[in-house]
């Protein structure tokens, strides 16, 4: 029998953390944020032979691109661009299934209203905290890049997608958090990464915010005081938080977006607890790296 984790190794926030009253802030459908650079996409029908290449350059440069069509792409183009960035990767979770389209198209409808249940809460009108996408999972097997477009804004234009460049927050971590980040990780989780890594020389996080659920966890460095991995965590979330450097992107209708997972965190800001209208639509491809890449 596999022994239970000791109560120390153990992460749970506490009501008058930081962060907390951070994250209500950021992710509060009041605050304003500054949209990332939007480049014009032209007709949907030949995005991929006049337009996707400088969208890549961008997603190069910056880690983020967007790019405005005059309509969403049909499935099969929308699968094309995916392919161009890399491996698709299949949404196999039962709970998504009713979602799930062309085996790797993940429909993400805001049909629900506020939960807490974080397996519903990217179909629900509920603050989405930040995270990286696959943070449980092995490091071959996260994702690099996330694929979004809008078919639809829906009604509830006040929920937006939050972006937190990892640059921004590693800046406003001490040496010692991230050492100890750099030896902690997920608890159990065979393959999974540290909490903080390099990859092309750059910090890269696997983490999300487990809110009020806990976080066991394990660190390689066996004189570390569960209190100071406690309070690198504290600091992480508070620095993922922090309003400086991070955007926002308002969804219009064939607005396209790509993420680098290794890049940002991402989340989305709270919309209206009660459905109205038209619900938004926005499709999702989650892309792996080519083998042989980072």
């Amino acid at each position: 029998m596999q022994a239970r984790p000791l109560p120390d190794h153990v992460f749970t926030e506490v009501p008058g953390d930081a962060h907390c009253r951070l994250r209500e802030e950021l992710l509060s459908s009041r605050v304003v944020l500054p949209s990332p650079w939007v480049g014009s996409g032209g007709p949907a029908e030949v995005f991929l032979s006049a337009a996707a290449g400088p969208v890549l350059d961008r997603l190069c440069q910056d880690g983020v691109a967007a790019a405005q069509l005059d309509m969403p792409l049909t499935n099969e183009d929308f699968l094309r661009f995916g392919r161009l960035l890399g491996n698709l990767i299949a949404e196999t979770d039962p709970v998504v299934q009713p979602y799930v389209e062309r085996e790797f198209i993940l429909n993400l409808r805001t049909e629900r209203g506020s939960t807490a249940d974080v397996f519903l809460r990217p179909f629900a009108t509920s603050a989405l905290s930040l995270h990286t996408e696959g943070s449980g999972r092995a490091t071959g097997d996260q994702p690099r890049y996330i694929v979004l477009m809008c078919c639809e804004p829906g009604a509830d234009a006040s929920a937006a997608t939050v972006l937190v460049p990892m640059d921004a927050v590693s800046g406003r971590l001490s040496e010692e958090d991230l050492y100890l980040l750099s030896h902690t990780r997920y608890r159990g989780r065979t393959g999974v990464p540290t909490i903080a890594r390099r990859v092309d020389h750059r910090i890269v996080y696997s983490f999300r915010d487990f809110q009020g659920t806990p976080l066991e966890w394990e660190c390689a460095v066996g004189s570390a005081p569960s209190a100071a991995v406690h309070a690198a965590f504290r600091s992480l979330l508070a620095a993922m938080y922090a309003r400086q450097g991070a955007y926002a992107v308002q969804w219009s209708r064939g607005l396209l977006v790509v993420i680098d997972n290794f890049r940002f965190f991402h989340g989305r800001s709270s919309g209206h607890s009660r459905l109205s209208g038209k619900p938004r639509h926005l499709m999702r491809l989650r892309i792996q790296s080519p083998a042989g890449q980072a």
